[in-house]
C-alpha cells in the first residue's frame, strides 16, 4: 500500500479553492434557517409566530430543496452537454446574484423563486466541482485525500453563516438602507453574493 503522491502547488491551490467553494456551499443553504422567520414576517406583516408563517416556512425549506434536488440530479448531464468549467462558471453566478435578489424580495412569491434558483445553483455547481475535482487527480488515494479533505469544509460555511448573521444583527443600523430599511434577513441574503 503506497502513500499517495504529494501535491503541487498547482493542486493546493485547487483544492483550497474547492474548499472555499464547498464552504460557500454550505453558507448559501444553511442561511435559509436563519433568517426565515423575521423575512416572512416582514413580508406579511404578521407576527413571526403566525400561522401562516408556519405554513410558508414549510413550503420555503422544503421547495427550493427539492428544486435543488431535480436540477442536482441534472447537473452530471449539464457538465457533458456544456463543459464543467462553464457549468461551474455559470452556476456560481446564478447562486451569488441568485442570492443578493433574494435580499431584495417584495413578497414571499419572490423570495421563494429566488431561493429556488440559489438552491438550483448550488447544487448543478456541486456536481460539477466533485466531477471536475475527481478528473484533475487521477491517482485513487489522492482523489479520495482531496475529496474527503475539501468536503469537509461544508461544516465551515455554517459557522461562517452563523457569524454574518450575529455580525448583521447587531450593526444592521450601521449598514446603508435595503427598500428602505436595516431588516438583518435582507443583509445576510445579500451576502450571499461573495462567491461570485
Amino acid at each position: 500500500d503506497t502513500a499517495p503522491p504529494a501535491l503541487t502547488p498547482v493542486q493546493w491551490l485547487i483544492c483550497a479553492t474547492a474548499a472555499v467553494g464547498v464552504a460557500f456551499d454550505s453558507y448559501e443553504l444553511l442561511m435559509l434557517p436563519l433568517i426565515i422567520r423575521p423575512a416572512l414576517a416582514d413580508l406579511l406583516s404578521v407576527a413571526p409566530n403566525s400561522l401562516e408563517v408556519n405554513a410558508w416556512v414549510g413550503i420555503m425549506l422544503y421547495v427550493p430543496a427539492v428544486a435543488g434536488g431535480v436540477f442536482g440530479l441534472m447537473g452530471g448531464y449539464l457538465t457533458d452537454l456544456f463543459g464543467r468549467r462553464r457549468v461551474l462558471v455559470w452556476s456560481i453566478l446564478l447562486y451569488g446574484f441568485s442570492a443578493m435578489a433574494a435580499g431584495y424580495a417584495t413578497s414571499v412569491q419572490s423570495l421563494l423563486f429566488w431561493r429556488c434558483c440559489t438552491f438550483v445553483g448550488v447544487c448543478v455547481e456541486f456536481v460539477a466541482a466533485v466531477a471536475w475535482l475527481a478528473e484533475l487527480f487521477p491517482d485513487p488515494k489522492q482523489r479520495e485525500h482531496v475529496m474527503g479533505y475539501t468536503q469537509a469544509f461544508g461544516s465551515i460555511g455554517g459557522l461562517l453563516v452563523t457569524g454574518t448573521y450575529y455580525l448583521v444583527v447587531t450593526y444592521s443600523e450601521s449598514l446603508p438602507a435595503v427598500l428602505g430599511g436595516h431588516d438583518p434577513w435582507r443583509y445576510t441574503l445579500i451576502s450571499g453574493i461573495i462567491p461570485a
